[in-house]
């Protein structure tokens, strides 16, 4: 009986070790299947022993140098963003579909081999338009596609516009799409993958998110601008009442139809008639208080409702980057754009990133029509408040902190406008025709009593 037994729990012993090998060969064999885009894609591991090493540092554009991933960590199929893409129509179409390459291989090269396509909404033509024709044919131009962009760079060439931007040199034409395309890129940087100024790279395991992430996508190309001002990150200032009081996201007033363009192309973005207005939200806004029903058409709401915001300026392209260095500022000028928004005599300007040597690093000395445009651009800046140093007052009038006025040959308030003696020497050519020199009226610069 003794023997027995022991026979049997050898027989249970040897039975229970094979059984514990074949399942660990199994686990094994499934971790290694890296015989397809997905098994390779969703396995960590080998991903790791197979990337390729970047040759060089993303762009970061305006917001500084962009985060760091690794190749592999930024191509890694995993997580509830990848358990979620495969529940869509996106992961029906498989991944030869949109990304072209051979599928059912563990040869890396031939996987990506031909007409492999990283990033398919590059060509959205062929790959997106089949299931999203409106939005495709709409985002050609798009502003968020670079059209506005593109025209002032064409312009400032020499050319005549946004169409003409193909006609740059090729060598600007790749700096363009290494350093100002790092935003200004095709639909999946929006819903697919991270802006390249983000670190680029799949955002939550390749899941489509129809609403793009406004801080992890819209903040992070519109950090340096539009995202400081709303989140309130300069010292001194706070978020924008639209984000404390009402919980707003960039996409509350930013739509799709906006975002995606609606097929009509226009020069720059306050052309564009799918922008939001002040008045959708805020009735009655021009009888509001005597101070609107003064100045209701004479300048945007942003000039008292503002407060400091973001500059940077004269940008040497994958150079050395911004020579006038990220400060914050408010300045009122002359309506630089008066045939878009009309009526305004004064609105607030920022300083831009031109230069007449943006190019110089891709072989273009100097822009051959660099006047063009003016150094300083209309702006509307995401950090509005209801009190700001121009709308709280303890005594006299709201024009006390507005108005320029002559006390014993001090202009008080003149640092709040843009004047001839704010620009650089190389800026006066371009900009001095929206400075405020001339054009106040005469009582703001005699001496009080």
């Amino acid at each position: 009986m003794i023997k027995i037994n022991r026979l049997i729990f050898c027989a249970i012993l040897i039975f229970l070790i094979g059984f514990w090998a074949c399942t660990k060969d199994s686990e094994v064999d499934k971790a290694l299947a890296v015989d397809s885009c997905e098994g390779c894609h969703t396995n960590y591991e080998h991903l790791q022993k197979v990337f390729s090493p970047d040759t060089e540092a993303p762009a970061g554009g305006c917001g500084g140098e962009a985060p760091h991933y690794e190749p592999y960590d930024r191509v890694f199929m995993g997580g509830d963003g990848y358990e979620e893409y495969k529940k869509t129509a996106h992961y029906a179409v498989g991944c030869v579909g949109c990304h072209n390459g051979t599928d059912k291989t563990d040869d890396k090269a031939k996987a990506h081999g031909g007409n492999f396509v990283s990033h398919p909404s590059a060509i959205a033509d062929q790959k997106c338009a089949s299931c999203h024709k409106q939005i495709v044919d709409n985002f050609k131009t798009s502003i968020h596609n670079g059209t506005g962009q593109k025209r002032k760079v064409a312009i400032r060439s020499g050319l005549t516009g946004a169409a003409d931007f193909d006609k740059l040199p090729q060598h600007q034409i790749e700096g363009y799409n290494k350093n100002c395309a790092t935003c200004h890129g095709s639909c999946g940087n929006c819903h697919v993958v991270r802006p390249l100024s983000g670190g680029g790279g799949l955002a939550a395991g390749h899941a489509f998110k129809k609403t793009p992430d406004m801080v992890n996508v819209c903040v992070t190309c519109h950090v340096s601008r539009g995202g400081h001002a709303y989140l309130g990150v300069a010292s001194g200032t706070k978020p924008d009442a639209h984000l404390t009081q009402s919980n707003f996201q960039c996409i509350d007033c930013h739509g799709g139809a906006e975002l995606h363009g609606d097929g009509k192309p226009v020069d720059q973005r306050y052309a564009y008639t799918k922008l939001p207005k002040c008045e959708n939200c805020h009735t009655n806004i021009a009888t509001k208080n005597p101070y609107h029903s003064m100045h209701y058409d004479s300048f945007n709401c942003q000039v008292c409702h503002s407060q400091e915001y973001n500059n940077c300026g004269s940008c040497h392209i994958h150079g050395e980057g911004a020579r006038v260095p990220s400060y914050q500022g408010f300045k009122i000028a002359m309506n630089p754009i008066p045939t878009i928004k009309k009526g305004y005599n004064f609105s607030l300007v920022r300083r831009t990133l031109a230069a007449p040597d943006n190019w110089k690093e891709y072989s273009v000395p100097l822009y051959s029509n660099f006047n063009a445009f003016p150094t300083y651009n209309y702006t509307t800046p995401h950090n509005l408040l209801r009190w700001t140093p121009r709308t709280k007052i303890t005594t006299g009038m709201c024009f006390s902190n507005c108005h320029i006025r002559n006390e014993g040959g001090v202009l008080v308030n003149k640092n709040l406008y843009l004047f001839k003696s704010d620009l650089l020497p190389w800026e006066l050519p371009a900009t001095t025709g929206i400075t405020v020199d001339d054009k106040l009226p005469a009582k703001w610069l005699q001496p009080t009593k």
